[in-house]
């Protein structure tokens, strides 16, 4: 089964809207995305990378922690606090790196459609400014999340 490819689209003076569709119902996508133990299975970043921290407190004003580490020891953190959960469609949460390469804090609207046992995640992450969009839109982002999701169809398969 072919797979989809991730879609990028600038949106206004701060927003970046991706578009990924999974061969997959939503509630597992949902699950795959919410479930520390499954995330970790496919959100690992470029080949040589892992993810030795995956806290998710799935509930509003719960907390999240991701920490990625590639084979030099090299780290790259985020986290943030979720505002929003309406589990399996909707997820929106505030986030922010560690070190702040995208202007401040960014707020992440990810919903899930369904149609036909496809599932289509579609997430809007809304910048603090027009140079921080800019800046996540030339920074490999994409690629990195393309490659994160290619091990998601995977995953869904084995689940």
């Amino acid at each position: 089964m072919a797979h989809e490819k991730l879609t990028v689209a600038a949106q206004g003076d701060r927003e970046v809207v991706l578009t990924r569709a999974f061969n997959a119902p939503r509630a597992l996508v949902f699950d795959c995305i919410t479930k520390p133990e499954l995330v970790k299975r496919w959100m690992l970043g470029p080949p040589g990378w892992t993810m030795p921290v995956c806290e998710i407190d799935l509930r509003v004003g719960g907390r999240y922690r991701y920490v990625w580490r590639n084979a030099e020891g090299q780290e790259m953190g985020m986290g943030g606090v979720y505002r929003e959960i309406a589990a399996p469609e909707r997820i929106v949460s505030a986030e922010l790196f560690d070190e702040d390469w995208t202007g401040g804090e960014t707020l992440a609207k990810s919903e899930l459609s369904e149609e036909g046992g496809r599932t289509i995640l579609t997430t809007t992450v809304a910048y603090a400014n027009e140079t921080a969009r800019q800046g996540a839109l030339v920074s490999g982002m994409a690629e990195g999340m393309e490659m994160g999701y290619a091990r998601l169809d995977g995953l869904l398969v084995e689940v």
